[in-house]
């Protein structure tokens, strides 16, 4: 398995939970791609614009998906660059969201509007998505007054 890492944001965080980022695996096998399962290991999340003049929460949750929505894709960067290239998928600042899997929140994480959050798994307790067509995990978050971008970083493997 290959290491890589992928910044994602979303735009307008909103009193409705907005995905920010994804990771998924292949939509479909294809020429030269293969449908892999992956794992989450590292995650940063935090807000990206100045703070609303009322103090105020982010709320960060982290889901399993089994179809992503309508994001921006990213191409996640192998951390060895002699790695091959991730065959799954990545997105950023969704404008549409994807099928989140009903009980499915593996991290729920509130956040002070000012602060940020690394979470960093210990060694073997990754966040797993299976060799399944279109699922993986979707990072997003919610406040019920900030209004700006939020986002952050993933590091997964393949």
């Amino acid at each position: 398995m290959s290491d890589f890492g992928f910044a994602f944001n979303q735009a307008t965080v909103t009193s409705s939970y907005k995905t920010a980022g994804l990771v998924t695996a292949a939509a479909a096998a294809a020429s030269g791609v293969q449908i892999r399962r992956g794992k989450i290991f590292d995650l940063e999340l935090g807000q990206l614009s100045a703070p609303n003049a009322t103090d105020c929460p982010v709320q960060w949750d982290v889901s399993r998906q089994t179809a992503a929505g309508n994001a921006t894709a990213v191409t996640p960067n192998p951390f060895d660059p002699a790695d091959p290239a991730f065959m799954g998928l990545a997105g950023s600042n969704a404008t549409a969201e994807g099928t989140i899997t009903a009980g499915s929140s593996v991290l729920n994480i509130g956040i002070n509007q000012r602060g940020s959050y690394r979470w960093a798994c210990a060694p073997g307790d990754e966040l797993v998505y299976p060799a399944t067509a279109s699922n993986g995990f979707a990072f997003r978050c919610l406040s019920p007054n900030y209004g700006g971008a939020a986002g952050g970083s993933c590091g997964h493997r393949e």
